[in-house]
This record gives C-alpha cells, sequence and structure tokens, in this order.
C-alpha cells in the first residue's frame, strides 16, 4: 500500500515529512506530525485543501500556546499559518484587521497606537487570532465575541468563507462554526471604540503587570488548562484538591496560578495529561463538578 503523502496537491509552502512538534509548542513536548504544511499564502493554503483527500486527518497548529502534542505524534496533516498570515491593519470605524497568524498582544498593541480601545484584553491573551477564533478566547471581562465583526476562513475543500459574528455561533470558550466545520480561519475584522493611544497603553500596562503577578508567564506551559466550571473558578478546585505545586513526572500545576500546568523541564506529553487527567478525577471525586480541558489535546500516545 503507498503512502498517502506520495500523491499530495503541489504546492509553493513548504511540506516536511515526520517533521518533530515540540518546538513548535509552548509546552516542548510531543512526537512528529506525519507531514507538516507551512502555506505560503492563503490561495495557497486553498489549493492545497482542495486537493487534500477528505479521509485524511488535519490539524491546525497556531503559535502553539494552548496545544498539547502527545509523545506518540500526530496523524495526517498539521498545518501551521506563518508570516503571510501575520498581517495587522487598522481601518476606519475604529476597526482593525488581523491575519490569523498575527499575535493577539500584537493585535491589541497596534489597536491602541492607532486609537483604537476596546481590545486591550488580548494583551492577556496567549496565542494568535485563529486561536482566539477558534476558541472566543477572552480575559478579564472580556472576550473575542464582544469584538468581532467578521472572520474569514477556509473549509476542509478549501473554499473561502465570510462569517458575521452571528455566524461564529459563539459561547464559552468556543465558536460553533468552527468545531462543526473544520474551519481554518485566515484572519479577522474587529471593532472597538474611538480612544486615546496612551490611555489604551495605560490599560495595557495593567494587564501586563497583573499577568506577571498572577501567572507563570515565564515557564513552559500553555495557559488556563481548564475552562471553569459554571459558578466556578477551575484554579480554586485544583487547588482544594491539594494538587498546586505537586510534581507528576517532570509536570506540575503552577505554585502561582494553579490552573497552569507547566513542563519543569523533563516532562513528557504524558506526564502533562496524566497530571491533567489525575486532576480532573480527584475533582470529580471530592466535589462532583467536571473539569473540561481547555488545552487542545492531538496526536497519538506513545507506542
Amino acid at each position: 500500500m503507498g503512502d498517502w503523502r506520495d500523491s499530495l496537491p503541489a504546492v509553493r509552502g513548504r511540506l516536511a515529512r515526520d517533521e518533530p512538534l515540540a518546538p513548535f509548542t509552548w509546552l516542548r513536548v510531543g512526537g512528529p506530525a506525519e507531514l507538516l504544511f507551512l502555506p505560503a499564502d492563503e490561495a495557497d493554503l486553498a489549493t492545497f485543501l482542495g486537493g487534500l483527500d477528505a479521509d485524511i486527518p488535519l490539524h491546525v497548529l497556531g503559535v502553539g500556546s494552548n496545544t498539547l502534542v502527545r509523545d506518540g505524534g500526530v496523524e495526517g496533516v498539521v498545518v501551521r499559518l506563518g508570516r503571510a498570515f501575520a498581517a495587522i491593519e487598522p481601518r476606519g470605524g475604529a476597526t482593525i484587521f488581523a491575519g490569523a497568524a498575527a499575535l493577539d498582544a500584537q493585535v491589541a498593541k497596534a489597536a491602541g497606537q492607532a486609537g483604537i480601545g476596546g481590545l486591550e484584553f488580548l494583551t492577556g491573551v496567549p496565542g494568535t487570532i485563529g486561536g482566539a477564533c477558534v476558541m472566543n478566547a477572552g480575559c478579564y471581562g472580556a472576550e473575542t465575541k464582544d469584538v468581532l465583526v467578521e472572520a474569514y476562513a477556509l473549509t476542509r475543500g478549501g473554499a473561502r468563507l465570510i462569517l458575521s459574528n452571528a455566524d461564529m455561533d459563539f459561547s464559552y470558550r468556543r465558536a460553533g462554526a468552527a468545531a462543526e466545520q473544520q474551519l481554518i480561519f485566515t484572519g479577522a475584522l474587529f471593532k472597538g471604540t474611538p480612544d486615546a493611544p496612551e490611555a489604551v497603553a495605560e490599560r495595557m500596562a495593567v494587564i501586563t503587570a497583573r499577568r506577571e503577578q498572577t501567572q507563570p508567564i515565564r515557564e513552559k506551559t500553555g495557559g488556563s488548562t481548564f475552562k471553569n466550571p459554571p459558578g466556578h473558578s477551575a484554579w480554586k478546585l485544583v487547588d482544594e484538591v491539594g494538587f498546586r505545586g505537586k510534581p507528576f513526572g517532570g509536570a506540575m500545576f503552577s505554585p502561582l496560578h494553579a490552573n497552569f500546568l507547566i513542563n519543569g523541564g523533563e516532562a513528557t506529553a504524558a506526564d502533562l495529561e496524566g497530571l491533567g487527567e489525575a486532576v480532573r478525577a480527584e475533582v470529580l471525586a471530592r466535589t462532583g463538578l467536571q473539569l473540561d480541558w481547555e488545552i487542545k489535546r492531538i496526536g497519538r500516545p506513545n507506542r
């Protein structure tokens, strides 16, 4: 039986077989992708998707801030959007366009410099705009759904779509449209409010200082590990069952913020996921509450 990788669509971007994915994630763990595709631009990606067999698994990886790649690697294609998808362009009427690979914090900064307020919360969101669209990312009382005008995406077959805010079907840490249609976001348009750049910069500085004081942002981490159950804080539940700072192989939940899973340097993906599952089981047994993963886990366990 032939290798499906021998009959792929012609592309202008880079195709790499058995490419290690750990260097592409903030947790720095995980096995290789069967095939890693770095498209040259949106047209290149659309062409590739249009010619890719629908039965081949497809995953999208941003900067890997919220992704745990399992040790056995990822079956199928992993798409990573690069510089061609990172444009940031302020537009009229307090709006700003951002490509899917643009860092959330850079979008907030550019908006502020253009006199657009309301996007400051993105300073506190690790990752890219594509990920923010997929999971309705947010913090400190604001979410992507509060500022998104429309999103631009490709379907699994390479067709281009423009989705309104309502089309996105946003809920807590989820965009229903992304999950149901296997969309790959290529960019988004946001709308804030006119504001003085100095005032926006001050609010961003407050958010940055708060993050540095309360989150292990200089560790190998994946951001918030679990979603908050209705009426509860995930970090409090992790803390209450005694897992704050408790080692599990090379993994632990941060002593600084108990909902941040960190790789102490030698952790495997199995260590990190195993610790998360142990916490979920303990919280359920002791409180009856279900902790759902916020970190996206992809791939196969080690064989």
